[in-house]
């Protein structure tokens, strides 16, 4: 590269707003934050309408566990398929899926059936499950490489601006409306807003690049070679592990409604303002981070930035007062926010083009559906014990993985910049 070419990929690095002048990845963004808005109010309104009707935590446990085993069960396929056909029409088909669940929600809320919410969160999570890899994998080939790591930053500012204003915005309808019908009809029309979006990149190619393997009968070798690769790649296995059992642990996010009704006892409003606290903190880091060079120390960063999150989650768990649970929610969403950059950058940066929607999918697997376990943990271990012991627990736990994993992988704990490859000592 000439030294006006790295000048140039030097000063795109550092405008914070250099990937939004990309047309396909704005409309990408536009639609996607409508639809994380939409996906927002419906959660705050499943566990409102829920442990209103059931008053059981293990009602709210369900919700995870009824979201988690579509994940499980479709994530590998689902990245096999976004390695094979076009990413955007299989994120389009998934959404499709998303807006049937949405609307599915609306009618079980008119009728009461709570079979119904649980096989329409089922067919959400399964909605996600091939939304997740298709998402991903796309996002690197709607924009330079070298503007990436700044893509990453404004999808995940967005989705939690959307995280912020959602849970708010649903809990003030919730309240006004007197019930969570109308909120799940608004989230099916976000995700239909979605659908509108991803149809205007149409001058965009979205295919995976073509290999021989990507060409042949999908087998069980294809299917996980996801996996195989990460075995390979042991920075990126310990971010992904990391993160996977902070999620699990950590899932004070679950007991939100039974923190709000019963032990700081503000009401549905409350509930939302406590579901947004974490997106505020995400979004405020978040917008930081994009005004910022990639980070220097990845693998100690991330490192940090998990241990803060149990510790915050802990102070949270023994909380009875409303604003230092705010505070301590706030700070959960910005620490976290840093290691969903920090892992997104890690997980495109060091898989290949052809590789992006299988590895992508395992990443999904392992994170999104241990978020839906961990719910189903959470709310098991409140009903077992009580929800400080849940919550507390979690964090406690937490803090034992940062150590395990910072012992175990000098790979991650010596990972540098963003953009290279571990340097270990």
């Amino acid at each position: 590269m000439d030294t006006d070419s790295a000048l140039t990929e030097t000063a795109a690095k550092r405008d914070a707003y250099g990937v939004l002048r990309v047309r396909a990845y704005r409309l990408f963004l536009i639609g996607h934050v409508v639809s994380v808005l939409g996906v927002q109010m419906q959660t705050v309104a499943v566990g409102w309408q829920l442990y209103e009707q059931t008053r059981s935590a293990w009602a709210l446990g369900m919700v995870g566990l009824a979201q988690f085993a579509p994940m499980l069960g479709f994530s590998l396929i689902a990245g096999q398929v976004a390695d094979r056909y076009d990413r955007r029409k299989v994120l389009m088909n998934a959404t499709l899926l998303a807006v049937v669940a949405a609307f599915g929600l609306a009618i079980a809320a008119t009728r009461g059936q709570l079979w119904m919410i649980y096989a329409c969160l089922f067919l959400s999570g399964m909605a996600r499950a091939f939304q997740g890899p298709a998402r991903s994998a796309l996002v690197p080939q709607l924009v330079p490489r070298h503007l990436f790591s700044n893509a990453v930053s404004w999808n995940v500012s967005v989705f939690e601006l959307a995280s912020l204003t959602g849970p708010a915005l649903g809990g003030w309808l919730i309240a006004l409306l007197g019930g969570a019908k109308w909120v799940y009809v608004l989230g099916g029309l976000g995700s239909v807003w979605y659908l509108a979006f991803l149809s205007a990149m149409t001058n965009k190619t979205s295919v995976a690049a073509s290999t021989e393997e990507n060409k042949a009968t999908p087998n069980w070798q294809t299917i996980l070679a996801g996996f195989a690769y990460l075995s390979k790649t042991k920075a990126l296995f310990a971010a992904i592990s990391l993160d996977m059992f902070a999620v699990l642990l950590g899932g004070a996010v679950a007991l939100l409604p039974v923190y709000a009704k019963d032990i700081l006892r503000v009401g549905p409003t409350g509930l939302g303002w406590l579901q947004a606290a974490p997106s505020l903190g995400a979004v405020t880091m978040a917008l930081v981070t994009a005004h910022l060079p990639p980070f220097k120390q990845a693998g100690k960063t991330l490192l940090f930035a998990v241990a803060g999150f149990g510790l915050t989650t802990i102070v949270f768990g023994f909380s009875r007062h409303y604003w230092l649970s705010l505070v301590m929610l706030f700070l959960t969403g910005a620490l976290d926010n840093i290691s969903v950059v920090v892992r997104h950058v890690l997980v495109q940066v060091l898989t290949p083009d052809e590789m992006r929607g299988r590895v992508s999918a395992v990443n999904g697997m392992f994170i999104n559906a241990s978020n839906e376990l961990g719910r189903f943990e959470s709310g098991a271990v409140a009903a077992l014990t009580t929800p400080m012991i849940s919550v507390v627990g979690g964090g406690i736990g937490t803090l034992l993985v940062v150590l395990s994993i910072a012992m175990l992988s000098p790979e991650l704990r010596n990972y540098g910049a963003l953009d290279s490859e571990p340097k270990p000592k």
